[in-house]
């Protein structure tokens, strides 16, 4: 009997984490911070990632590839004998640093013990056809466009007609990156702290509390496992920066509630920048919710942490200020989700916009006069945000749209927003008093954001 044939750790490990995604068991972002992934060596686990969120990132594209060079081109695969082959079409075509036989060689053994001992030599055969014939770059039409990126048509098609094809380029080749990394940085002691770590930090666009991680595992520092610096991506930090002295000039809020809390990033930045406020913190699953409560304790009993479905909000009138940042279809982070773009269906949006209408109408009743919502998104899709906003707003009478200029000004004021940072950001507000984060245009993800007041009467 022959010794069975070695598969790296790497390998093997992102063959079954993309063996579940493609079954619907978890997200990639939940499985690659797994006990499985945790236990491989830094440098194996550096490249389950990139195998991971690469091939789903390139999945369209390369199924496309691999399609045209089997026997039987309208053949059905088996996810094992699928997952394969994209595995060995990503690192032969879009990893430069690895070795052409350990991409095919490892493709073909991942089928054999998977298995499919009979398909391995296909595998082999198809993977050795893609090294020999190069893509051909297509022409700029949104169909054309979203294949070369390796997007749903309909995705790139609906953005090209929104926004225009050249912003569509721009979304799509975001979504084809690494997002950067974002952290949260409590004090300069801290940053120092990092720095003398080795960990390479460089400002963020926006917030001078942000800093983009250029090299170094923040993760495994100390500051990072006290909670003194946080991942939180660039935007999702701005939304609640926005929201947490959304009131009126010289107004302070006494209490607030976060409708869709988890995991609590927002939730913290709202607790500093209004340490007098009792903060109600709402999460639907018990699971997110203790996650949450562990995350917040060090808050106290500043903080209320209550399992509550955000479309069921009946408080009239209960807070001065409420943050509905809602669930969504999340097409503002492909690039660092790339799974959503193989899930998401055009039919989804209208599921997505009746939850978030409910939401953002419970929101504006639990209000009191003059107080304020922040409505966000991390979608760029109109159904889920200046929709959702018409439609609240066509309902009753007694809310209006209320100027982001203002309150972007004041954070730059108060050293919260950079003066660079605001500038932009004062030129990202639509005529109608939105303020929309395309990804590509800042180093964060796609949001959409609106703040609302609730009118006496």
């Amino acid at each position: 009997m022959s010794p069975v044939a070695q598969i790296s750790a790497a390998r093997k490990a992102a063959f079954q984490v993309l063996m579940a995604v493609e079954r619907g068991q978890s997200h990639s972002d939940d499985l690659l911070r797994s006990k499985a992934i945790d236990a491989l060596s830094a440098p194996d686990r550096n490249l389950a990632t990139a195998l991971v969120l690469g091939g789903l990132r390139w999945q369209i594209l390369l199924d496309h590839q691999l399609q045209g060079l089997l026997k039987h081109p309208n053949a059905k695969l088996d996810p094992e004998i699928r997952i394969a082959l994209r595995l060995g079409a990503f690192q032969l075509l879009h990893m430069d640093r690895i070795p052409a036989r350990a991409a095919i060689d490892e493709s073909v053994e991942l089928a054999k013990q998977a298995g499919h001992k009979f398909a391995s030599g296909m595998v082999n055969a198809v993977l050795r056809k893609l090294r020999a014939s190069p893509f051909q770059h297509l022409e700029d039409t949104a169909a054309e466009l979203a294949l070369e990126e390796a997007h749903p048509a309909w995705m790139v098609e609906r953005w090209a007609r929104v926004y225009g094809l050249e912003t569509a380029r721009a979304i799509c080749r975001h979504g084809q990156s690494q997002p950067v990394l974002s952290v949260r940085i409590g004090s300069a002691a801290v940053e120092e702290e990092l720095l003398k770590g080795g960990i390479a930090l460089e400002p963020g666009q926006l917030l001078t509390a942000a800093r983009t991680v250029v090299s170094g595992d923040v993760t495994a520092t100390a500051a990072f496992r006290e909670g003194r610096v946080r991942l939180q991506d660039e935007g999702s930090q701005l939304v609640a920066e926005l929201a947490g002295g959304a009131l009126p000039a010289g107004i302070k809020a006494k209490n607030v509630l976060d409708t869709c809390a988890a995991p609590g990033g927002k939730t913290l930045i709202l607790a500093e920048r209004n340490p007098a406020a009792h903060i109600v913190a709402w999460e639907s699953s018990a699971a997110r919710l203790e996650l949450l409560q562990k995350r917040l304790a060090g808050l106290g009993e500043r903080v209320e942490c209550v399992q509550a479905d955000a479309t069921e909000l009946r408080e009239e009138g209960a807070f001065d200020l409420v943050l509905a940042d809602v669930p969504c279809s999340g097409t503002g982070t492909l690039g660092r989700n790339p799974e959503i773009r193989h899930r998401l269906h055009v039919e989804d949006l209208a599921r997505q916009s009746e939850r978030q209408r409910a939401i953002l109408t419970g929101a504006v009743d639990a209000v009191r006069p003059g107080g304020r919502v922040v409505y966000s998104t991390c979608s760029l899709e109109p159904e889920e945000n200046e929709q959702v906003v018409a439609a609240v707003l066509g309902a009753r009478s007694n809310a209006r749209i209320a100027p982001l200029a203002a309150r972007i000004d004041a954070l730059a004021g108060d050293g919260i927003v950079t003066q660079a940072g605001a500038e932009r950001l004062r030129a990202s507000i639509s005529p109608e008093g939105f303020l929309r984060l395309l990804p590509g245009a800042f180093h964060t993800d796609g949001f959409f954001i609106c703040v609302l007041e609730r009118l006496e009467g």
